[in-house]
C-alpha cells in the first residue's frame, strides 16, 4: 500500500500533486517566499516579473522509498515557471540547505554567461544562507525545464518545468494545455551508483541473455550458428548486448509529474478539444518511449522551438530533450499516457480522463532491446559475421590510428575543396546523400579532426563504420508496428536566422569504457582536456561520433545547435541532440554568446565522470 509522506502543514503528497493536476497547466507565479504552483491562466500581468525560489531538503516517500530530497518549496518536481516572451524575469534562489552550495541552470533558455548558473563556469554557486539573483530577458517561447548544477542534486529531485509563452499567437492554442515532467526516484545516492558501476559495470542490469532467448535470437539472425556466433562476439569483446541503460528499474521508481506508477496523475478534457501536452524529460539516466494507445500525437515543438506537425503512435525522448503533443480525444473514455523506460525495466504513467477518478488501461511493456553490430560502430553487419579485423578491445594497438572514414595517410589540404568530416566509411558513402550541405567553397573549411581515439584504459571501441541513424527511431522501436517519430522528421516552421555555410568543422567522438565506468570526449575525460574555443561571430559545425554502445544526449549551453538533418534552411533549432550509438551525425552552431559554457553528456553519470568539456566563446 502506497505510504504517501506529508509536507510541513500536513497536506499530504498525493492530495498536492493531485490538487495540482486538476486544473489545466500548472503554473508559478512571482510569490514572496517559496514558490508554489498554482493553475493555468494566471500570468503576470507586468512587463517584469520576480520570483522568489528556495532550495531545501524534504522528506518524501514515494513507492516506499523516502529520501530527503533537495527541491524548491518542499516538492518533486518543482513549481513550473510561466514566463512570456520579451519580458524580464528576475529569479531570487535562496539556499536554505545546510552543509552544501545549490544552483539552478536554466536549461535552453538563451542568457549571459553569468546567468547560466554552472558553478565554476558562470558563477560561484549559492552557498548555504545565501541568495542568488538571477535577472536576464525572455527572448524566446516555448517549453523548457530547469534544474540544479551542483553536487548531483539534480538526480535526487531539484528540478522543474518552464513554459514560456510566446510573444505572437500560438498557432496550436489549444483548449487545455499539460506539463508532463518525467524523472526517476530511488533513495539510492548517485555516489552509490558511481561505486557500485567502477566495481561491476552491469550492476544495475538484470536481463542478461539467456538460453531462453536464444531460439528466438536464432529466429532473427537465421540460425543458431549465427546467434551463438553473434554471442560470442559480443562475449570477446566483453560486453553485454542487453546493457541498454547503465542504472534500471532494479533501483529506479518512473514519476509522471511526481507520481509513482499506482498513484495516477490524471487530466481532464472534454470530447472533442485539443489538447496541449508538454512533455520533459527531467531524468538523470533514463530515455522514455512515450506513447497515448487510442490517441494519435501530433508533434508541434521540440525543445521549445516550432515544428511543422508530425503524425506519429509514439516518440522516444531522450533525457533533457522537450516535445509537445497535441491530442484530440473524441470519445469519452480515459486514455493512458504511457512512458515506458527504454530498457523496459519501468514505466511512468498518468491519465487523460472526461472526468475525475477515471484510469486507463496500462499497457504491457514492450520487448527490451537488444544490441547489434551497428551499434557498436560496425555498420550493417548481422549477426554471426566475421568482424574481419574490426578494431577490438585488446586486439588493437595503441598506435594504429588507421581508419577508413579519417585516411590519415592523406592531407586535408591536398584534398582541394572536399570536406572529409561527413565522408564516414567507404563502404557507407551512399548516406551522404541525405547530408543537407554542400561542399564548402573557397576557402576550404577549417577541420578540426583529431582522428579516431586510441583504445585504451579510457576507450573501450572506435566505431569502424559510423552511419547516419537520423531516420531511426532507436533501438526498441523499429518495426514495432507503430509511427514512431525520428529525427529525420524535424523540420522548422521557418528558415534559420544565419544562411551562412560553416567555416569550420569540429569533430568529437563520444568514447567510453564501461568496465572502468569512464567517459569523455575522444578518448579523454575533462580533467585531462582543455576547452574548446569558438570565435565570436563564427559559424560552426560539430559533428560527432559515437564509439560507444550507448544514446547520449549531448547539450551545449547558451547557444542553438541546429540539427543537419537533411530539411535545409528549416534545421530544427534544438538544446540537446541524442547521439544514437555507432552513428555520425552533424549540427550547426552560430556562436553569438560571449563567456564560458559547459558542453556535456547530459546522463548525470556520464558528465560526472568525465563527459564534459568547457568552451570558450571571445
Amino acid at each position: 500500500m502506497f505510504n504517501a509522506s506529508r509536507t510541513r502543514d500536513g497536506l499530504t503528497r498525493r492530495r498536492f500533486v493531485t490538487g495540482l493536476g486538476a486544473g489545466g497547466l500548472l503554473a508559478a507565479m512571482p510569490l514572496p517566499a517559496s514558490a508554489s504552483p498554482v493553475t493555468s491562466g494566471m500570468v503576470p500581468a507586468a512587463s517584469s516579473a520576480t520570483w522568489n525560489l528556495r532550495v531545501g531538503r524534504q522528506r518524501i516517500e514515494l513507492d516506499r522509498k523516502v529520501l530527503h530530497a533537495p527541491c524548491i518549496g518542499g516538492n518533486v518536481p518543482g513549481p513550473i515557471l510561466r514566463w512570456r516572451e520579451g519580458d524580464t524575469v528576475t529569479l531570487n534562489v535562496t539556499n536554505t540547505l545546510r552543509d552544501e552550495d545549490t544552483s539552478i541552470h536554466w536549461h535552453g533558455i538563451r542568457l549571459p554567461a553569468n546567468m547560466d548558473g554552472v558553478p565554476g563556469l558562470s558563477f560561484t554557486g549559492i552557498p548555504p544562507g545565501e541568495t542568488f539573483t538571477y535577472r536576464f530577458p525572455v527572448q524566446q517561447g516555448g517549453t523548457y525545464w530547469y534544474h540544479s548544477h551542483s553536487g548531483m542534486q539534480e538526480a535526487q529531485g531539484l528540478y522543474g518545468a518552464i513554459v514560456i509563452d510566446p510573444r505572437s499567437p500560438d498557432p496550436n492554442a489549444c483548449a487545455r494545455d499539460y506539463v508532463i515532467v518525467l524523472s526517476e526516484w530511488t533513495d539510492v545516492s548517485p555516489m552509490d551508483m558511481i561505486s557500485n558501476l567502477k566495481m561491476q559495470d552491469d550492476y544495475y542490469v538484470f536481463r542478461q541473455r539467456t538460453l531462453a532467448s536464444l531460439p528466438r535470437e536464432a529466429r532473427a539472425a537465421g540460425s543458431i550458428g549465427a546467434a551463438l556466433k553473434d554471442r560470442l562476439q559480443w562475449s570477446s569483446m566483453r560486453m553485454a548486448a542487453t546493457d541498454i541503460s547503465d542504472v534500471t528499474g532494479i533501483i529506479y521508481t518512473y514519476l509522471l509529474n511526481g507520481h509513482a506508477p499506482d498513484m495516477n496523475w490524471s487530466g481532464l478534457f472534454r470530447p472533442g478539444e485539443r489538447v496541449r501536452l508538454r512533455f520533459v524529460n527531467a531524468a538523470s539516466m533514463t530515455f522514455f518511449d512515450i506513447r497515448i494507445p487510442g490517441l494519435e500525437m501530433l508533434v508541434v515543438q521540440a525543445d521549445g522551438n516550432d515544428v511543422e506537425p508530425v503524425p506519429v503512435d509514439e516518440f522516444r525522448i531522450g533525457v533533457a530533450e522537450t516535445y509537445d503533443v497535441i491530442v484530440q480525444p473524441r470519445d469519452s473514455q480515459a486514455y493512458t499516457i504511457f512512458a515506458q523506460s527504454e530498457d523496459r525495466t519501468g514505466y511512468a504513467r498518468g491519465t487523460l480522463a472526461p472526468q475525475p477518478g477515471m484510469a486507463g488501461p496500462v499497457p504491457p511493456m514492450d520487448p527490451r532491446p537488444v544490441r547489434t553490430m551497428i551499434d557498436m560502430g560496425m555498420g550493417d553487419m548481422k549477426p554471426g559475421e566475421d568482424m574481419k579485423g574490426m578494431d577490438m578491445p585488446g586486439m588493437t594497438k595503441k598506435d594504429d590510428r588507421t581508419d577508413g572514414m579519417h585516411m590519415p595517410d592523406m592531407d586535408h589540404e591536398d584534398m582541394g575543396q572536399m570536406d572529409m568530416g561527413h565522408m564516414g566509411h567507404m563502404d557507407h558513402m551512399d548516406h551522404m546523400d541525405h547530408m543537407d550541405h554542400a561542399m564548402p567553397a573557397t576557402p576550404v573549411m577549417e577541420v578540426d579532426d583529431p582522428g579516431p581515439p586510441p583504445i585504451n584504459v579510457e576507450n573501450q571501441n572506435v566505431a569502424k563504420m559510423p552511419v547516419d541513424r537520423l531516420d531511426s527511431p532507436g533501438d526498441g522501436l523499429e518495426h514495432n508496428g507503430r509511427r514512431v517519430l525520428d529525427y529525420r522528421q524535424l523540420r522548422a516552421t521557418r528558415p534559420g536566422t544565419d544562411p551562412r555555410p560553416p567555416s569550420r568543422e569540429i569533430i568529437l567522438h563520444l568514447t567510453g569504457n564501461m568496465e572502468r565506468y569512464i567517459w569523455g570526449f575522444n578518448g579523454r575525460k575533462f580533467s585531462e582536456s582543455g576547452p574548446i574555443r569558438l570565435k565570436l561571430g563564427e559559424r560552426v559545425r560539430f559533428t560527432l561520433i559515437n564509439d560507444t554502445m550507448m544514446e547520449h544526449p549531448i547539450h551545449l549551453h547558451g547557444m542553438w545547435s541546429e540539427l543537419e538533418n537533411g530539411q535545409g534552411d528549416h534545421r530544427p533549432y534544438k538544446h540537446t541532440i541524442i547521439s544514437q550509438p555507432g552513428s555520425q551525425l552533424s549540427y550547426l552552431v552560430t556562436v553569438d554568446a560571449p563567456g564560458m559554457w559547459a558542453y556535456h553528456c547530459h546522463l548525470m553519470l556520464h558528465m560526472e565522470l568525465g563527459m564534459f568539456r568547457t568552451v570558450i566563446v571571445a
